[in-house]
């Protein structure tokens, strides 16, 4: 029996390899995990109060593009966080995760040719791994481009060659940025869009951590694009409750742009997508439209910032994120940090390679360890110690 070659040389995805690198292996203390962004704050009590009021919904098949009231909170919420006016009926899409998006937006609005050749889509190196299968899947090349310190941890995407940009249909980009939690300013927004103008290419911006944030709320691509009068089919936005509201398990994501873009989205969408069910729906509108708990839960979050800075105060290339829950610490060698971690400590954390693309000497995540920052303030606490006190003591 054949097999299809598009994917046989992607490498294993982090998890995987985590659990390849420590699980045979004894760790040397209590478990702390500080690998997967899972949030672990309580999210809004009344949530299944909603759920349950709209339980016959189960009954029913949902609607594919979110429900009318679930569209107009996403409205609204753009409206209230970006200043900007979308139609719910023409400019936004429910999704099923954002996950769903970024790769499904590929599908549809990535095209098969740029300038007669194969199209090219840019990637952040590290980055979010659905943004390289999404790439091989339309047949596009992905052209991964470093994001590191000497960038602010996010991509020079003007700095690449003519030839590169030429043939560059799509630029996947994330800010806050997961893992380096750097944050685009306005004039980086405003760049990418022109370079995106004069090269005729789609911005994918994937904002999930937006919520999150020390002091002021993070710039958005929308807003920047409509100060700038942007061809609203440029630009298509990403963003969901998971870390927002802390409910990953609910799957409420969105996506925002141009109405033709979203008509292109939708259509595929009405033959392979999977919509939330109806009283998930109708509670993601609830909290969408909800904004006294995403305050507590960025309350929660500044306190753990102040928490690593004290814990990290001395140790030398510590970068304080500028938001997101990540912090990426620099060490000689992520897999041999994270090894050593578990094994002396029993503190489980993700080697920052893992997260990216390059041979050795050349993946910009290699030296790099990511920690999520997602448990308990004790027992944070008590792994952020430990950590220090292993790797850096």
């Amino acid at each position: 029996m054949n097999f299809p070659e598009r994917f046989s040389n992607l490498p294993p995805y982090a998890f995987p390899r985590l659990r390849a690198l420590l699980d045979h292996h004894e760790p040397g203390g209590d478990v702390v995990h500080m690998t997967i962004g899972e949030p672990k704050h309580a999210f809004p009590a009344w949530v299944t109060d909603v759920i349950n009021e709209n339980a016959a919904g189960f009954q029913s098949y949902p609607d594919n593009d979110g429900t009318p009231e679930l569209r107009r909170a996403i409205t609204g919420w753009i409206r209230r966080r970006y200043g900007v006016e979308m139609d719910p009926d023409t400019n936004v899409m429910a999704l099923n995760g954002t996950r769903e998006g970024l790769y499904n937006a590929a599908m549809a609005l990535c095209p098969e040719q740029k300038n007669g050749r194969r199209p090219i889509v840019l990637c952040p190196n590290p980055f979010y791994q659905v943004y390289m299968v999404a790439s091989i899947s339309v047949g596009a090349e992905p052209h991964f481009v470093p994001a590191t310190a000497a960038t602010g941890h996010l991509p020079d995407y003007a700095g690449l060659p003519e030839d590169v940009l030429n043939r560059t249909a799509v630029a996947y980009i994330c800010s806050p940025a997961n893992p380096q939690g750097a944050v685009a300013p306005r004039d980086y927004w405003e760049g990418l869009i022109r370079l995106a103008e004069r090269y005729d290419f789609r911005i994918f911006a994937d904002e999930c951590y937006s919520e999150i944030y020390r002091d002021a709320p993070p710039v958005g691509v929308l807003t920047v694009a409509q100060e700038l009068g942007a061809d609203p089919e440029r630009i298509t936005l990403f963003n969901s409750l998971s870390k927002r509201s802390n409910l990953a398990g609910l799957r409420s994501g969105l996506i925002a742009g141009g109405p033709d873009s979203i008509r292109r989205v939708k259509q595929l969408r009405a033959y392979s997508g999977a919509p939330l069910p109806s009283p998930l729906q109708a509670a993601a509108a609830r909290v969408w439209a909800d904004e006294t708990h995403v305050e507590e839960n960025r309350a929660f979050y500044q306190e753990k910032y102040r928490i690593a800075d004290q814990v990290f105060a001395g140790v030398q290339g510590y970068m304080p994120p500028e938001a997101g829950f990540f912090l990426w610490l620099p060490v000689d060698d992520g897999e041999q940090a994270a090894l050593k971690l578990w094994r002396e400590t029993g503190v489980r954390v993700l080697p920052g390679a893992y997260l990216a693309q390059g041979k050795p000497g050349q993946n910009p995540g290699e030296g790099y360890i990511r920690v999520a920052m997602v448990a308990p303030k004790t027992e944070l606490q008590r792994g952020l110690n430990t950590l220090r006190d292993c790797i850096y003591g």
